[in-house]
């Protein structure tokens, strides 16, 4: 069992940054790909990132491709997400996921086991 919990979103201006980080508990913390994923008002969650075990393999949407980029500190037990240039179309819920260990880094929501609660990032124009 994996509990996740987000934290750093806020509000910023349209070309600011933030880092979000996400806080797991237990100790196979280090066999889990994790995910970030957000969901704006009125749609579905959408894939944002990802990244392997070891932190070798990353993914990215192309909406974020060269502005956001995903870590992990596999000793701290948190996975990081640091936006740059941030785009008020950025603004929705984010939330970090783990999946189940053994399994490459994936984009479908579906696929991920456990999820944390979200964390709001609000960017205006």
């Amino acid at each position: 069992q994996v509990q996740l919990v987000e934290s750093g979103g806020g509000l910023v201006q349209a070309g600011g940054s933030l880092t979000l980080s996400c806080a797991a508990s237990g100790r196979t913390f280090s066999r889990y790909a994790m995910g970030w994923f957000r969901q704006a008002p009125g749609k579905e969650r959408e894939f944002v990132a990802a990244i392997s075990w070891s932190g070798g393999s990353t993914d990215y949407a192309d909406s974020v491709k060269g502005r956001f980029t995903i870590s992990r500190d596999n000793a701290k037990n948190t996975v990081y997400l640091q936006m740059n240039s941030l785009k008020p179309e950025d603004t929705a819920v984010y939330y970090c996921a783990a999946d189940l260990p053994g399994w490459p880094i994936r984009r479908k929501d579906y696929e991920y086991d456990y999820w944390g609660q979200g964390t709001q990032v609000t960017v205006s124009s």
